[in-house]
């Protein structure tokens, strides 16, 4: 299945993409939890498809007439990974981490699909970044390597914007992770079963203004999917609906000769295979 949340009203909606429509789960199943990470915690997927396969037609919005919101709108944890792919680690001249690098970002520094992107009236270097991004469905914790993909409830796409020069201002990266609106995360989670185990093998792509930027595979993840999740539960407790944003593979903008970063009126996309495309213009702070 095809998850997605959607504005109503005002309202942040669940949604299951069905053909080229959506099915509001608010009216096809009216007594299921209201958010993903509350339906994952009930274990109520087999709930969710069967609503969406006896949807009828009141329940059902077309695509176009569909505003996304980002998947789950403030994930319990967003937790994001550094220097993940070999050949990037490489083209930054850093060494190969022989443990995860682990820093956090904040539901306010994304946004949804079709959405822009805020270039910060601090910086000009707002650095594009493919991403996979690992959903938790099940709650646990010192969860071993061979379970951990039980733990996943399926896979998205994120944009990890990044501003270069707020990045390396200090050891830790987190200012140059979190500003407003700085990187995206969506369009929809694509549930673990319709992808291969831990998304392996998936090519995942960056174009700027249509030209290809990063064309990676996740094959080239330093830590892989289950490593990530067993790793990252010996420290915590991983819940549902929390977000695990794998790393960016080779060709990011600012290690470029020139360094490229994106500009007001730019378009960018993030692709996955087997997930889709994540899409956002670009515009300054100044004039959002």
């Amino acid at each position: 299945m095809r998850l997605v949340t959607f504005d109503k009203d005002g309202r942040a909606i669940s949604g299951v993409r069905k053909d080229d429509a959506v099915v509001d789960l608010s009216i096809a199943a009216p007594d299921l939890p209201g958010d993903w990470p509350a339906i994952f915690a009930a274990g109520d997927l087999d709930r969710v498809a069967k609503a969406v396969a006896d949807a009828g037609p009141e329940a059902l919005v077309p695509t176009d007439e569909v505003r996304l919101m980002v998947p789950i709108p403030r994930p319990p944890k967003i937790l994001c990974i550094g220097l993940n792919y070999r050949h990037h680690a490489i083209e930054t001249g850093m060494a190969i981490p022989d443990y995860p690098i682990v820093f956090t970002r904040y539901p306010t520094s994304l946004t949804a699909h079709d959405t822009p992107l805020l270039r910060p009236a601090a910086s000009d270097q707002l650095d594009f970044e493919a991403e996979l991004v690992a959903v938790i469905g099940t709650a646990g914790r010192h969860i071993s390597k061979a379970r951990a993909l039980d733990h996943v409830a399926g896979y998205s796409i994120c944009n990890e914007g990044s501003v270069r020069d707020f990045q390396f201002k200090s050891s830790q990266w987190a200012m140059g992770k979190n500003f407003d609106r700085s990187g995206s995360f969506g369009p929809e989670i694509v549930t673990a079963d319709e992808l291969p185990p831990g998304a392996a093998g998936l090519y995942i792509r960056s174009r700027l203004n249509g030209e290809t930027m990063q064309d990676g595979n996740i094959d080239d993840l330093i830590f892989d999917v289950a490593t990530l999740v067993s790793e990252i539960s010996e420290v915590m407790t991983l819940e549902p609906g929390d977000i695990i944003v794998t790393g960016t593979p080779f060709g990011v903008g600012f290690v470029r000769k020139p360094p490229l970063f994106m500009k007001a009126g730019d378009v960018c996309e993030i692709e996955i295979e087997g997930i889709g495309i994540l899409r956002n213009g670009v515009v300054d702070e100044a004039s959002a």
